[in-house]
């Protein structure tokens, strides 16, 4: 069982958040948030509000917070092997009211199908709140170029003015 190693990001003005799966090895490695660098995360948020990527995890917290993102994951714990999301096994989910208690969510997003499917399954019961899933930015994600992912991405930065 591997617990998450890291805090969600926000403030009292994240607007929208949007919620991963689990962290990758690297990611848990780096202790932070999309830490592999063939993720497409950075790249495509940084696109959406037209902003130089982040390099720096300290550049990464301030790009998110100005731009009212919240970041987190769905998962606590669970059983995986390596970095893949189809070995997730034993799930222990967030509690997100640490979030909602704080700051004024607008609308939840995650990232890819299995956040959404542990999403739909451990959190919108509690919350009452759909979330929009949008295409995974994971490297795994082959069938979506940066093209393709920013068509469906861009929906994020509508929902935090």
């Amino acid at each position: 069982m591997i617990e998450h190693p890291f805090l969600p990001l926000f403030n009292s003005e994240s607007k929208i958040l949007i919620l991963g799966s689990f962290p990758s090895v690297k990611s848990r490695e780096v202790n932070f948030f999309y830490g592999h660098p063939q993720n497409r995360f950075w790249k495509v948020v940084a696109a959406v509000f037209e902003e130089e990527v982040p390099q720096t995890i300290e550049e990464k917290k301030e790009f998110l917070l100005r731009n009212h993102i919240a970041l987190w994951d769905v998962i606590h714990s669970c059983d995986i092997t390596g970095s893949s999301d189809t070995s997730i096994r034993n799930v222990t989910a967030n509690d997100l009211d640490v979030i909602f208690n704080e700051a004024n969510i607008r609308a939840i997003y995650v990232n890819g199908k299995t956040a959404y499917r542990y999403y739909q399954k451990y959190m919108l019961p509690k919350t009452g709140r759909p979330a929009v899933c949008l295409p995974s930015t994971s490297p795994a994600n082959a069938a979506w170029n940066m093209e393709r992912l920013l068509v469906e991405w861009r929906q994020i930065g509508g929902d935090n003015q």
